[in-house]
């Protein structure tokens, strides 16, 4: 920058410093934000990934012991009881887990989410010490 010749040129020095910290200021706040953003970012996406991975894991297990306490019998209840878990099982099996831009996984994930609920019908009745099963 050149040297003032007058005090007019001082004068804009002056005015033009405030724009020239105001953007510098800016470019700092800005680079700072992404970085916390990004690093908040990854911490809240383990985190919403873990919950969900607990949450098809536990339908995953529910499934599978069912599977094997139901006896192997011709008769219509149990034989509809053992497809409604060979198909939950098998949705369980296809759930993307590796592809979180996977356009269909809120779908996917709602369509387990109601085919569990269709196998206990009365989670809370659950909760409450009734054994209920399907």
């Amino acid at each position: 920058m050149a040297a003032p010749s007058q005090g007019s040129d001082m004068f804009d020095e002056i005015v033009m410093a405030d724009d020239r910290f105001h953007g510098e200021g800016y470019q700092e706040g800005y680079a700072e934000g992404s970085q916390a953003g990004a690093a908040e970012g990854r911490r809240c996406g383990g985190l919403h990934g873990a919950k969900i991975g607990a949450e098809i894991g536990s339908y995953l297990g529910f499934a599978l012991t069912w599977q094997r306490l139901l006896p192997k019998c011709t008769d219509e209840k149990n034989s509809k009881k053992i497809r409604a878990l060979d198909s939950l099982i098998g949705m369980i099996q296809k759930f993307p887990y590796e592809d979180p831009t996977y356009e269909k996984l809120q779908d996917d994930l709602e369509k387990i989410r109601g085919k569990f609920k269709q196998l206990v019908p009365g989670q809370s009745e659950m909760s409450r010490g009734n054994r209920g099963l399907i």
